[in-house]
């Protein structure tokens, strides 16, 4: 049989670190930036903020690690079930000597990543109420002084000044003005409503920017500026983009308006409206309170017409006062009957609980219940006589004595003294006694015949 050729060793082996360094070098090498899809799975993202899944299709599946200081760059929050296109690098994690994907960028497959984000954001914010129209604040009706959140240089305050003073000259407006695009948008957003709300003396705030992309628009998209609008206790208007585009800040704010025009129109009422209202109630309150004096007037002459003199009405007070006197003396007349039938009573009810009246009845009861027993007693008495009388008659009737005066006798055998019934216990020469109605004899069989 052959030996196995001995393996020549090498002068130096690999440590498992210099293995394991060496193969993530070499799938570094050979994968610096990769394109992968598939569906994320098993997703988990502890408190270091770093994002851990399993990136698997059908056939196959891969670690994969999102760090924090790259998920910055996108807007949603992947999930798991999402399927995803992800940019990265395939290394190996030496503390475990597992290959994973580290990755650099991630979009969603088939749904623009902005759009899934604005989804995300807005379902979890109605989740918590945000949206919810309890919190909604009232407009004023007449506000003395705006807010206005929008770039100073936009198309947006133009029409909402203009609008403003055409329709309510003398309000007064306050721009606040920040950048309404881009990434420093939304912290200029935020620390201008919460400037606003500091002054204490607005009464309505609007926030707005013209039409735009949705990347335009996400400023007024983000949960920062979302949070501030609810958490501001101004009233706030919003009227971003156009009709058709929609915001989160719309979903918060207090009102949407479709456009900034429209949102002027909103906050303040035009004033010759407001003054030809005024007027028209002006008429109708001058028409009502005429009619209400003339009702007054009428109602002091009906009342003029009933007053009575002095002396009419003292003499209306004595009727009444004898009036009274009679219903008080027929009162005290039926109190007195009442007391006289309930004295009536009382003695009656006396008479019935005197200890004589009781004692007689008593008495008469105790010879009732003297006789009733009497005749009782003598009942049974008869009774028990008649039946004392019938059981000696059936007594007698089955008396053996009885039976012996009509001619039978009774035969014992001896010594024994066993009463026989049938010949066939007796034999020649047993001794017997017989006994008779009146008396007894004995003696000796000397024959047997069986019947």
């Amino acid at each position: 049989m052959d030996q196995p050729k001995k393996e020549q060793l090498p002068a130096q082996p690999l440590s498992v670190h210099e293995l394991v360094r060496e193969i993530r070098e070499h799938l570094e090498y050979e994968f610096t930036s990769v394109w992968v899809t598939g569906e994320i799975s098993n997703l988990r993202t502890p408190h270091s903020g770093h994002t851990y899944f399993t990136l698997k299709d059908a056939d196959a599946q891969i670690p994969a690690v999102f760090f924090k200081n790259k998920k910055r760059y996108i807007r949603f929050e992947p999930e798991d079930g999402l399927e995803v296109l992800c940019k990265g690098i395939v290394t190996v994690y030496e503390v475990r000597g597992s290959m994973q994907l580290n990755i650099d960028y991630m979009e969603p497959v088939g749904l623009g990543a902005l759009y899934l984000a604005f989804e995300q954001i807005k379902e979890r914010l109605e989740k918590e109420g945000l949206f919810d129209p309890v919190h909604k604040k009232k407009l004023p009706l007449l506000p003395r002084r705006i807010g206005v959140i929008t770039s100073p240089t936009g198309a947006a305050i133009q029409d909402i000044l203009n609008i403003i003073h055409r329709r309510f000259a003398g309000v007064e407006i306050l721009i606040a003005p920040v950048r309404v695009q881009g990434d420093s948008a939304a912290g200029e957003i935020v620390e201008a409503l919460q400037s606003l709300n500091s002054r204490g003396d607005l009464d309505v705030i609007i926030l707005s920017r013209g039409g735009g992309s949705i990347e335009d628009l996400w400023p007024f998209n983000e949960d920062a500026v979302a949070r501030a609008i609810f958490a501001s206790c101004i009233p706030v208007v919003s009227a971003v983009g156009h009709e058709t585009d929609y915001t989160i800040a719309d979903f918060v704010a207090d009102f949407r308006a479709p456009t900034p025009s429209a949102a002027a129109e909103l906050v303040v009422q035009n004033k010759a409206d407001l003054v030809y209202r005024i007027q028209q109630l002006a008429r109708r309150l001058q028409s009502q309170m005429g009619h209400s004096l003339e009702r007054l007037r009428s109602n002091i002459e009906q009342f003029g017409r009933r007053l009575v003199t002095p002396a009419q009405r003292l003499g209306m007070l004595q009727q009444r006062l004898d009036d009274l006197g009679a219903s008080l003396y027929e009162a005290g007349q039926r109190r007195v009957s009442a007391s006289r039938d309930r004295l009536v009573r009382r003695q009656s009810d006396l008479r019935l609980l005197s200890p004589r009246h009781k004692l007689h009845r008593l008495r008469e009861r105790h010879g009732m219940l003297h006789e009733r027993l009497r005749r009782s007693s003598d009942k049974r008495v008869k009774g028990a006589r008649d039946s004392i009388g019938a059981l000696s008659s059936r007594l007698h009737a089955l008396s053996p004595l009885n039976v012996l005066a009509r001619g039978y006798s009774i035969v014992y055998r001896l010594p024994e003294r066993e009463i026989i019934r049938d010949v066939k216990k007796l034999s020649v020469q047993d001794r017997v006694r017989i006994r008779f109605h009146r008396g007894e004899a004995e003696g000796t069989l000397d024959f047997i015949e069986e019947g």
